[in-house]
């Protein structure tokens, strides 16, 4: 009785005394370890003309960083800007990541001018954002949609996985709360982030092998700060219709759904702050999170918690919203 009930213990104790070790362990390899040092190592950005890349390019110039800044149109203002507010280190690509040719020219410009450590990470920021409600998309939204925000992130990555791999370096996805937060018009870009996480997911336990850390970022509400977010009027959607669309969705009704969108992308961040931070993080820590959801304090137990609800409670979430309501009121009617 007494060895059955000292074995109990035993056994209820270990649980206890592996996880301290593991917090004890993870929080001295944190103080030990220092983040990592520019200089001498290159990094990859896509999509730096504005935004979040055009904002981690310059910190990451000054940092020591050399950066390689993927740009859609190297020579237009933002691209130019961000040129002249770096150091020499900063170069500018071409890259296109929906053309293979972009990519593969970029490569070869990168193993050219690479710096004596190596590439140490690429950042999959390049992408579009687009609202409409399913039906007031073509396929062809569709494929736009998915071929930069996913297809540009995977041709990228492929391409330069052997150099990073070489550093044992960081790949970095920016993707979105859309990508698991489902919601009235953003079913296009949320397809593109959910297939580019499950991209990232794939990745990081295959590079794990190789000492290649892998981290996803999950921006919020950042519409303002990034004027990534494409505005539409009335007859932007309207004109699109067919005549059986049009019985459905009226137009008083694509109004309104217009104006709830502006107002809640007014109630967003107004400066990249928080996420260039998560990227820094991302890419210079010693130990990387393998997500950072980027969302403000009030919203972050809702989010935090949303992807371990049932799916009829996460649908019913949309029940109490007004618009919601007001939407079941107004289709069909002209």
């Amino acid at each position: 009785m007494n060895a059955t009930s000292t074995t109990f213990q035993f056994l209820c104790i270990v649980p206890g005394l592996a996880f301290l070790l593991l917090i004890f362990t993870k929080v001295f390899s944190r103080r030990r370890s220092s983040p990592v040092d520019g200089h001498g190592w290159a990094v990859l950005i896509t999509g730096c003309d504005s935004g979040f890349g055009y904002e981690l390019a310059r910190c990451l110039d000054h940092k020591g960083f050399v950066v390689f800044a993927g740009c859609l149109f190297p020579q237009g203002t933002g691209a130019q800007n961000l040129a002249k507010q770096s150091s020499h280190r900063l170069k500018l690509l071409k890259l296109d990541v929906t053309r293979d040719a972009d990519v593969r020219q970029a490569k070869a410009t990168v193993q050219e001018n690479l710096p004596e450590k190596g590439l140490w990470a690429v950042v999959n920021n390049a992408g579009i954002s687009d609202w409409a409600e399913i039906e007031w998309n073509t396929i062809e939204d569709f494929r736009r949609m998915v071929d930069i925000n996913l297809f540009g992130c995977i041709r990228t990555t492929l391409a330069f996985l052997p150099l990073v791999r070489a550093a044992k370096g960081r790949v970095v996805f920016v993707s979105s709360i859309f990508s698991f937060f489902n919601c009235l018009n953003m079913g296009s870009y949320s397809v593109s982030k959910r297939g580019q996480e499950a991209f990232a997911d794939c990745l990081r336990v295959e590079m794990a092998s190789f000492g290649v850390k892998v981290s996803i970022i999950q921006p919020g509400n950042f519409g303002q700060a990034t004027n990534i977010v494409k505005m539409k009027t009335v007859s932007d959607i309207w004109l699109k219709f067919d005549e059986e669309r049009k019985q459905t969705f009226s137009q008083d009704y694509i109004k309104l759904a217009i104006e709830y969108f502006v107002s809640t992308c007014r109630t967003g961040f107004t400066n990249a702050d928080k996420v260039i931070n998560a990227m820094l993080h991302a890419i210079t820590a010693p130990t990387p999170r393998r997500r950072y959801m980027v969302v403000s304090a009030k919203d972050r137990v809702f989010f935090q918690l949303y992807p371990y609800l049932p799916t009829a409670l996460t649908d019913a979430v949309f029940s109490l919203s007004s618009m919601y309501a007001t939407r079941k009121e107004m289709l069909y009617v002209k």
